[in-house]
């Protein structure tokens, strides 16, 4: 590349060819391997234990290049990779950096002291915790006898001081699901001044038939905005990427609230490279399924009840306070997720490797001894 200056718009242009054959030629990408990580097997955090896809951990290495260019050119690049992947206008697509900064982006977007924002209980909590900034109050609302969200009482929960409706779908921590149908009722009966948040973190895992996403529907119910992430089964979740998608009206609202420049080259070229990927997402659903499916059948096995979840991780009820039960793990050297309101008799697992699932179902039955004979 001597003597040739790579301007924004031109790496912008070989992000969406594909980046790298362009920018780097295949001799110098280093062979994709998902090498085990080093310390503890981790269960805690819903993440792919098998990380990005090859051409992604490709897209990364040839961003290297431009690593001293700030990338405004391929925040526009990624914008209208996830604008023709939805079926939308590149206006309507917001990023963020990981989901968490677009659930805060929403609080600060559409709360305000006075404000309300309606909740299921237990759910992801960043939602709450960012709306103290805006100083609005939580509305919690119970989930069902089989741990989904209560949309009708959440609709009802809603008055004239509702600024957001959160709704993470599949939900976390419970993995649980509320269908398309039930989604388009509760959309009808929330008033139209509230927004209606709809956090799809876990939407590629999901195999039942009665879901789907809610992104076509922002055309009926401009109250509606939905968040996406490529932490979870794009596998990148430490390079932090996530996205809104709404009206241009609320997305202009979210970017008021945005960070400047808030992505990096590496992280925005491996995204590109991800969402065209689709043959990567179907396989590491299947994989990660697979191993859920295991799980599941295990805890079946041994007597134990646990919630079915059309996520990357699955609730266990361990029948006392899960706190020890979470220490104990740790001490063998596997970390699980945290007590969670509500559920302090119940553990999460993430959806580790076939391997470390396993030796999650060995160390549980020494830690939790089953109810009956494994």
């Amino acid at each position: 590349m001597a003597g040739s200056r790579l301007s924004r718009r031109s790496f912008a242009a070989a992000l969406g060819a594909g980046v790298s054959g362009s920018l780097l030629a295949p001799r110098f990408l280093p062979a994709v391997r998902a090498a085990a990580p080093a310390g503890p097997i981790r269960l805690d955090s819903n993440e792919n234990p098998y990380g990005p896809s090859a051409r992604a951990r490709e897209a990364m290495t040839a961003s290297q290049v431009i690593a001293s260019r700030y990338p405004d050119a391929a925040e526009d690049t990624l914008r209208e990779a996830i604008a023709r992947h939805h079926g939308v206008s590149p206006e309507q697509v917001v990023l963020g950096c990981g989901s968490g900064e677009i659930l805060k982006m929403a609080d600060m977007a559409f709360l305000a002291p006075g404000r309300t924002v309606v909740v299921a209980q237990p759910t992801f909590e960043a939602v709450i915790l960012y709306a103290r900034s805006t100083r609005a109050e939580a509305v919690t609302v119970p989930q069902t006898s089989d741990f989904r969200h209560d949309l009708p009482r959440m609709a009802a929960a809603c008055d004239a001081r509702t600024g957001m409706v959160y709704v993470c779908n599949p939900n976390n921590p419970t993995g649980t699901i509320v269908s398309s149908a039930e989604l388009a009722a509760f959309l009808e009966r929330v008033p139209r001044t509230a927004t209606v948040l709809v956090d799809e973190a876990y939407h590629h895992f999901v195999e039942d038939k009665s879901y789907g996403t809610v992104i076509p529907s922002i055309a009926k119910h401009p109250n509606l905005v939905v968040a996406r992430t490529f932490s979870k089964i794009y596998g990148l979740a430490g390079m932090r990427m996530g996205y809104a998608v709404a009206t241009k009206e609320n997305a202009d609202a979210l970017r008021d609230q945005q960070i400047w420049s808030n992505g990096n080259a590496a992280v925005l070229a491996a995204a590109v490279a991800s969402i065209e990927d689709a043959g990567h997402v179907t396989q590491q659903r299947d994989a990660l399924n697979g191993t859920k499916r295991y799980l599941c059948d295990a805890f079946a096995k041994d007597g134990r009840r646990f919630i079915p979840s059309h996520a990357n991780f699955v609730m266990v009820e361990v029948g006392s306070d899960v706190t020890p039960v979470i220490a104990a793990f740790k001490a063998q050297g596997i970390h699980v997720g945290r007590k969670f309101p509500t559920m302090e008799t119940w553990l999460r697992i993430s959806i580790g490797t076939q391997a470390e699932t396993e030796a999650f179902v060995a160390a549980l039955r020494t830690i939790v001894p089953a109810r009956r004979a494994a």
